[in-house]
């Protein structure tokens, strides 16, 4: 399953559209006003999925990623000199990106890709992810929410 990630131009708040192969709309993704990143992904019909939340006073960056109103964990970045390196608190996923910080490989437990994410040139966060499971395909995007905010807050410092 491949999916768009790509933040609207002119928004107040960080706001995003996930497209599927054929262009439709799957999931939206609107930030909220709060200490910290916090984003809620709805469904096309307009009902909460999930939220995706900055934990704040950690010394690495670390958001909680929420189905519903269930928790189902945390990611967090590790300390790392080069390659970008993430802990996935909730299903044993790792998170391991390149140097340049555009492109990345989910992977399970046994070393099985997840997904693979890459990051494209364009005016807004735009990105392309390949889901080996449609099932995990919320999954992958509330990690994908993390890191780009990670990066952001990394960025704007």
């Amino acid at each position: 399953m491949k999916l768009l990630f790509k933040q609207r131009l002119f928004s107040w708040l960080d706001r995003y559209d996930i497209f599927d192969e054929a262009g439709e709309t799957v999931y939206t993704v609107k930030g909220k006003l709060a200490w910290g990143h916090c984003f809620k992904i709805y469904d096309t019909a307009g009902n909460e999925l999930g939220t995706v939340k900055q934990r704040l006073f950690s010394w690495m960056p670390k958001f909680e990623m929420y189905l519903g109103e269930q928790y189902l964990g945390c990611i967090s970045r590790e300390f790392t000199f080069f390659r970008p390196r993430y802990n996935i608190e909730c299903n044993g996923w790792q998170v391991e990106g390149d140097w340049l910080e555009w492109d990345y490989v989910v992977c399970d437990a046994s070393g099985h890709t997840v997904a693979t994410v890459s990051q494209e040139l364009n005016w807004t966060d735009t990105y392309s992810i390949t889901v080996e499971n449609p099932a995990d395909a919320l999954s992958v995007l509330m990690l994908v929410l993390a890191i780009d905010a990670e990066k952001c807050s990394r960025d704007n410092d």
